[in-house]
């Protein structure tokens, strides 16, 4: 099942975390929240590769869920690992009437959350990054996009 663009989380998005650890998520992001399940929930958990927040909505869950019964859950360490990665440090979290959610303590301070978020759209899911630590990822990813389209135009030239 592809994608549909309105459930697509794309662009990316400045906020603040207020004194109550406090985001609003952005709207289009409500919106492809919306447009997957409940609009008042979002899933969050530690990035494995960086120091920032994923962010998904339940089809991503149950994308997973689905994937995983056709292993053997009760006999493989890959099974537990892939689980542990996907749903044990995930948590369902509640997205008030105005588009905040509180983020747990140990979720701020793992992302290294100040004051500015920067929230990064990824398709199936986004990031919620410090803004400043984001600002060097930022320029990393756009050199390695640039790279990418150089390598990719090389490929077609005759």
């Amino acid at each position: 099942m592809g994608v549909l663009l309105n459930a697509a989380f794309v662009g990316m998005s400045s906020g603040l975390l207020d004194k109550k650890g406090r985001v609003c998520i952005p709207s289009s992001y409500r919106q492809a929240l919306s447009a997957q399940q409940n609009p008042f929930v979002v899933y969050l958990r530690h990035a494995l590769l960086t120091p920032s927040l994923e962010g998904f909505g339940a089809q991503v869950v149950q994308r997973f869920l689905d994937a995983q019964t056709e292993s053997d859950p009760f006999f493989t360490a890959a099974h537990d690992t892939d689980a542990f990665a996907a749903l044990a440090l995930s948590q369902e979290l509640a997205i008030d009437e105005t588009g905040r959610v509180r983020l747990p303590d140990d979720f701020i301070a793992y992302a290294g959350l100040k004051d500015g978020v920067t929230f990064v759209g990824l398709g199936v899911k986004f990031e919620i990054w410090d803004s400043a630590q984001f600002a060097k990822v930022r320029e990393e990813r756009m050199e390695a996009a640039r790279e990418q389209a150089r390598s990719r135009e090389q490929g077609r030239k005759p």
